[in-house]
């Protein structure tokens, strides 16, 4: 920009008394160099003349703002961001009315001048980021660890699924994951939460298991199953020994559903439900060690209230396509809408008509705000429990067996054909 005002000026002293034709001549030059347009080059020239007859360029004027919404409308759309969980600003407000509605159904906007409340119903995705910009600073995500072990028995029992496989065109196939609560520190007993995900609907269901055995995580999974509000078809999960054993393929082909499994390191697989431990789990309880009676309870009690919220009245965005234009990605979102709207909006025929009416009265029964406090209560509870544990020590995973320094009996070998490292050498 400087080498271009410099160039600028030095054809200062030759304008004002050249011809015509001596005048294009400077724009040629001053275009060929500068690569601006002559319409840009000759208007660039006039400036620069009207400032040096003035002494230099006038002060620009700071326009005052124009403030269409006030402090009171900003304050309710805080209200209405901090009950649905802080979404962003394509996520809130296709929301915005229903929550609106719910809050004044429930009695929550007595006293709330009417132009307030049309004021943030007519708000744009843009100005609702902008608004709610400064109660986002602080807001920080962490990373937890992976708890995946392989379990490579019945890998060829059991078929795989790529990411570019899923079909969304009808509900009932779920992705199922497990959270671990370790707090950073992998040894010991400590709770696992289960999370599983509907690849067409986006509808999440989770519980807290006391361990990952095979049993228990079954017994888990038993329970997620009755929650979904349509039939499960389909269930795919990692290559975690905790899923793919024989007690969940009896369980899967006992209920004639089709069980499959992701690539091993290829966490993309089952992208649905990896993106929901963090939306859902982490948002929610975070990143502390649970591994106490009391906590499995507390944490229990929450999942049926995020439920509600998730299911019910928070939007979620599908994406639609992604384009790489070198190191740039450009990806486009549908319209947010939430699991419930996605259920009956594209799949309301598979829906059970009692299954319909319940959805339909609990989301009209449910009173927002007081939802959000319920979960808050709870988080507090299990917070108030994590700060009297204190900080987890970070150690490394430890093989009890090996530093016991316990000597390990002679197992006998097994035959050539029942080896699983098979003799490579020639005969």
């Amino acid at each position: 920009m400087a080498a271009r005002k410099a160039i600028t000026q030095a054809q200062l002293d030759k304008w004002p008394k050249a011809t015509k034709a001596e005048k294009s001549a400077i724009l040629d030059a001053v275009c060929q160099v500068t690569g601006w347009h002559r319409d840009h080059a000759r208007k660039a020239i006039r400036i620069a003349l009207a400032h040096r007859a003035h002494g230099g360029p006038p002060p620009r004027k700071q326009r005052e703002p124009v403030l269409t919404y006030d402090q009171a409308a900003v304050d309710l759309l805080q209200r209405c961001w901090a009950v649905l969980d802080g979404p962003s600003g394509k996520r809130l407000k296709p929301a915005l009315a229903d929550v609106l509605n719910n809050l004044a159904r429930h009695g929550h906007l007595d006293g709330i001048d009417p132009t307030v409340i049309a004021q943030v119903r007519q708000m744009s995705p843009a100005t609702i980021d902008r608004r709610l910009a400064p109660a986002r600073i602080g807001l920080v995500a962490g990373k937890g660890i992976s708890h995946t072990r392989p379990g490579s028995l019945l890998k060829s029992s059991i078929p795989m699924k790529t990411w570019h496989e899923w079909n969304e065109s009808i509900p009932g196939i779920i992705q199922i994951d497990l959270v671990g609560h370790d707090g950073g520190d992998a040894n010991g007993h400590f709770h696992y939460s289960l999370d599983a995900t509907d690849v067409a609907t986006g509808w999440t269901e989770t519980i807290t298991v006391r361990s990952k055995g095979e049993r228990i995580v079954a017994a888990g999974l038993e329970q997620l199953w009755l929650r979904f509000p349509f039939h499960v078809s389909g269930i795919h999960s990692d290559n975690g020994s905790e899923f793919i054993n024989h007690h969940l393929l009896k369980w899967c082909t006992t209920r004639k559903i089709n069980f499959s499994r992701g690539r091993a390191s290829h966490s993309n697989d089952q992208a649905h439900v990896e993106q929901k431990n963090w939306s859902v789990v982490r948002r929610n309880v975070g990143y502390y060690r649970y591994d106490s009676p009391r906590e499995l309870d507390l944490l229990n009690q929450v999942w049926p209230l995020v439920s509600l919220q998730v299911n019910l009245f928070l939007p979620q965005q599908r994406l639609i396509s992604k384009t790489r234009h070198g190191a740039t990605v450009t990806k486009r979102h549908d319209t947010a809408a939430t699991p419930m709207d996605r259920l009956l909006t594209r799949f309301g025929d598979m829906v059970d008509p009692h299954d319909l009416d319940r959805l339909q009265t609990l989301h009209h029964d449910t009173d927002i705000e007081q939802l959000k406090y319920q979960i808050t209560d709870l988080q507090a509870n299990l917070l108030e429990l994590a700060r009297r544990r204190g900080q987890v020590q970070r150690r490394a995973k430890t093989n009890h067996v090996y530093l016991s320094k316990r000597k390990m009996p002679r197992t006998k070998r097994a035959p050539s054909d029942e080896s699983t490292t098979q003799n490579t050498r020639a005969s």
